[in-house]
C-alpha cells in the first residue's frame, strides 16, 4: 500500500522497517525535530529519521501540525506535502505530536496507530511502564483507527503477550516493538483484503498511562516490597528509581531488586531501615517485608551488581535508607 509513516523513537523504527520489508511503499516520513543528545548535546536525528534517510525517503520534521498554532507555516507545508503524497493510509507510532482533525481524514483509509497496550487499558503516554508498575500479567499491541480522542479509536487488531516476572521496561519495550511491527503488517494485509473489522473500545476497563516524571523516581518504602520491585523494573531505563544510602552524599539508582517475604526482623524496623548488607543483596525494610537491592549505581558511576557495589560501601544495620 501507499503509506505515510509518522513516528520518532526506536519503537517506531522497528515498525517502519517491518513495513518496508513487507513491500509497502512509504512515500513520506514525519518525525520529531532533531534534539540535543549525548554528552556533547549535539543535535541528533531520531531513529525513524535515520532509517528513512537510509532508505531514500523524504522526511518532514514540523514542530506542530496545527494550522492555527504556533508554527502555522510548518503545519501548512506539512499539509501540502501530505496532500501531494496521496497516501492510502498514514501509520502512526509514538510520533510525539497530536494529529489535528485534518490529518485524520486526509489519507483515503485514515490513520492507523500502533499502541503498546491492550486498549482500553493504558491509554496515554507510558503504557509499557505503567503496565509493569501495576503488576499486569499481560499486555500487548493494539492497532487502532485514530480519531480525535486520546487513544479512543476503534480497535482493528490486537496481539497479546505475557509480562515476564523480572522483565523491565527496556526488555518489554523491545518485545512489544517487534510485536508492533508484526501487527501492523498483518493489519494492512487484512485491510487490503477488506477483512479488517473495527471494534469500538469497551467503556469498562479504561485507564490512563500518565507520562513518567522524575519526581516519581525516589522510592517510598512505606509501600509494599512487591510494588517497589515493580516500580524499579518499570523505571528502567528512565527515569530510574532512586534512594539514599547512609554514608553516600548523593542518591543512588536502583536497577534491580527482589521482594522478599516479611519476617520478624523486618516487621520490627521502620520502613526504609537498612536490615542487612551482604554480597547477595542490600535488604531494606518496607511496609510488608524486605526489598533486596541487587543492581545499583552511584552518582556518576556505572551500574554494578550488589556484590561489587558493597565492596566500596558499608553501613551499619539499623540506619535509615530513604
Amino acid at each position: 500500500m501507499r503509506l505515510v509513516f509518522a513516528g520518532t523513537p526506536e519503537f517506531a523504527r522497528i515498525a517502519f522497517d517491518a513495513l518496508l520489508a513487507a513491500g509497502h511503499e512509504i512515500v513520506l516520513v514525519m518525525t520529531q525535530p532533531d534534539r540535543p543528545a549525548g554528552r556533547g548535546m549535539k543535535l541528533m536525528a531520531s531513529p525513524v529519521k535515520q532509517a528513512a534517510l537510509a532508505a531514500g525517503i523524504e522526511v518532514l520534521q514540523p514542530r506542530s501540525l496545527r494550522l492555527d498554532g504556533k508554527f502555522p507555516e510548518e503545519a501548512g507545508a506539512a499539509r501540502a506535502a501530505l496532500e501531494a503524497a496521496q497516501p492510502e493510509v498514514m501509520i502512526v507510532a509514538a510520533y510525539g505530536l497530536i494529529l489535528p482533525a485534518w490529518t485524520l481524514t486526509l489519507p483515503r483509509l485514515g490513520c492507523l496507530n500502533i499502541h503498546a497496550s491492550l486498549l482500553p487499558r493504558w491509554r496515554g503516554a507510558a503504557p509499557i511502564q505503567r503496565a509493569i508498575e501495576a503488576g499486569d500479567a499481560r499486555t500487548g499491541i493494539t492497532i487502532m483507527q485514530m480519531d480525535e480522542g486520546l487513544d479512543t479509536g476503534a480497535m482493528l487488531l490486537e496481539k497479546s503477550t505475557p509480562i515476564h516476572a523480572q522483565e523491565n521496561a527496556a526488555q518489554l519495550h523491545d518485545r512489544l516493538a517487534a510485536l508492533g511491527g508484526q501487527a501492523i503488517v498483518e493489519a494492512l494485509a487484512a485491510l487490503e483484503q477488506g477483512a479488517l473489522q473495527a471494534v469500538p473500545q469497551p467503556e469498562e476497563g479504561i485507564c490512563y498511562a500518565a507520562k513518567l516524571d522524575k519526581a516519581e523516581a525516589p522510592l517510598d518504602f512505606t509501600l509494599p516490597a512487591d510494588a517497589l520491585a515493580r516500580r524499579i523494573r518499570a523505571f528502567d531505563p528512565a527515569p530510574g528509581a532512586t534512594m539514599r544510602l547512609p554514608g553516600l552524599a548523593d542518591p543512588v539508582k536502583v536497577w534491580a531488586a527482589l521482594a522478599l517475604p516479611a519476617d520478624e526482623a523486618a516487621r520490627c524496623q521502620a520502613p526504609g531501615s537498612l536490615l542487612a548488607v551482604t554480597p547477595e543483596g542490600i535488604d531494606i525494610a518496607t511496609a510488608d517485608g524486605r526489598l533486596r537491592l541487587l543492581v545499583l549505581q552511584k552518582a556518576g558511576g556505572k551500574r554494578q551488581p550488589v556484590d561489587v557495589f558493597v565492596r566500596g560501601w558499608q553501613a551499619p544495620a539499623g540506619e535509615q535508607g530513604r
